[in-house]
């Protein structure tokens, strides 16, 4: 049996704990790290919008001066979705 450590998106720790389960049945976890803020993730997203690494590229994509419907268009994710970043 192999146990991949699961690590923090926010502070790449790996001091993670299960925190419950989305309405998917999707399992989620918490960083337990004292610095880190407390973030939940999951391992698998089924909206690419919620990857961080597809958010940091939506945030530096948007400092570009790229505009809101081009970049949701290249990353296949709603104009809201964007804007919230």
């Amino acid at each position: 049996m192999v146990v991949e450590p699961i690590h923090c998106p926010a502070c790449q720790g790996t001091d993670v704990v299960k925190h419950g389960k989305t309405s998917d049945g999707k399992q989620r976890f918490r960083c337990q790290t004292a610095t880190c803020p407390g973030v939940t993730c999951i391992r698998e997203y089924v909206y690419q919008g919620r990857l961080p690494s597809v958010k940091r590229q939506i945030i530096a994509m948007r400092l570009k001066a790229r505009g809101i419907r081009d970049i949701a268009r290249v990353w296949r994710v709603s104009p809201t979705t964007v804007m919230q970043e």
